[in-house]
């Protein structure tokens, strides 16, 4: 599916719609993938599935900490909003220091990941894999694989 978001209201009510979508699975974490080139739109798609799960603490890209963890408000289906940007990693071995399978074993566990080509010899199947292009005029393209 494909969808193209011109404003952060849009963007917001694509992030919604994804969240809704969601359900903890029984085997493992839900991993959300995000693809896409510097500036894209990556961080502001999960700041925007944080505030869609009631985050209210403020939502920064990991980049240089590698790994951001997010307590949601109870009665929510998830227990956790984790933001994984991979972008400074070079292979799956490097998630390891993130204790990324206890992450990934945790049910209640939902996880963003950015730049998931950097690590995907670590990575099990994609709950969604969604890839965002920006163009010149400001406009997304937000696909969903």
């Amino acid at each position: 599916m494909e969808k193209v978001i011109r404003n952060l209201s849009e963007l917001e009510d694509a992030a919604a719609a994804l969240v809704s979508s969601l359900t903890p699975k029984t085997d493992s974490a839900t991993l959300v993938t995000l693809s896409g080139e510097l500036g894209a739109g990556k961080t502001a798609f999960t700041q925007a599935v944080a505030k869609a799960l009631g985050v209210e603490d403020a939502v920064t890209s990991p980049t240089f900490v590698l790994e951001k963890i997010y307590q949601l408000p109870e009665g929510r289906a998830f227990k956790r909003l984790i933001h994984i940007d991979a972008y400074r990693l070079e292979g799956g071995a490097e998630l390891a220091p993130l204790s990324f399978d206890s992450l990934m074993r945790d049910t209640r566990n939902l996880i963003m990941l950015e730049w998931p080509e950097k690590v995907a010899d670590a990575l099990s199947p994609a709950t969604a894999a969604l890839s965002i292009v920006a163009h010149d005029d400001g406009s997304r393209t937000l696909t969903y694989g």
